[in-house]
């Protein structure tokens, strides 16, 4: 990062897990405290910036909330708070919205969108693993398409289109047919 090898956790990358982690016996603004634990701020100064984080992903009014209380769109929301609370400069997210309702995920994206492209934030890239391929060329500028046992790169594509991105349009269809050719070629490969 930046020239360095990272050699150990650094408070530089967060990350969402694709099964939703939250606390149960934290609420929400507890729950995304708690990723300002080491950093030395005021209990004020970690309050303020953890209210502002479930404001980002549309969660101000519900900040009491324990997980058992929240549908799990909720709960992810919270934890993709607490990844921005941490103030990261790279966000990893590995299939953030593989275990939310179709509804629920678009929303989740567009936040992840609307936060990649605040002024607001000092994050500079997200790396996300995802099997939905819509939602791959919907938020990604580069992909890189793994496949096989072990898992090998078998396609790079770099999606040049302008944002927003809608699946309406024909590049979108473009895009969506290279990423499906290097998944059916890699599949041909491996069962030969």
């Amino acid at each position: 990062m930046n020239g360095k090898p990272i050699l150990r956790p650094t408070p530089l990358v967060a990350m969402v897990h694709q099964s939703i982690v939250t606390f149960p016996w934290m609420n929400a603004l507890e729950n995304v405290m708690l990723s300002l634990k080491n950093k030395r701020l005021s209990r004020e100064e970690v309050k303020s910036t953890a209210m502002k984080s479930l404001e980002i992903v549309g969660l101000q009014g519900f900040e009491e909330l324990f997980p058992k209380e929240m549908s799990g769109g909720m709960r992810q929301r919270v934890a993709v708070a607490r990844a921005l609370a941490a103030d990261p400069l790279v966000l990893l997210m590995d299939e953030p919205f593989a275990h939310l309702d179709e509804l629920t995920a678009e929303g989740l994206r567009q936040d992840i969108y609307s936060i990649l492209f605040n002024t607001e934030t000092k994050l500079k890239s997200v790396i996300m693993v995802s099997h939905n391929l819509t939602e791959v060329v919907e938020l990604s500028d580069k992909v890189i398409v793994l496949n096989g046992s072990p898992a090998t790169v078998v396609g790079k594509i770099d999606i040049n289109m302008p944002r927003p991105r809608s699946p309406r349009e024909p590049e979108f269809d473009h895009y969506l047919d290279l990423l499906y050719g290097y998944l059916t070629k890699a599949k041909v490969k491996t069962s030969e």
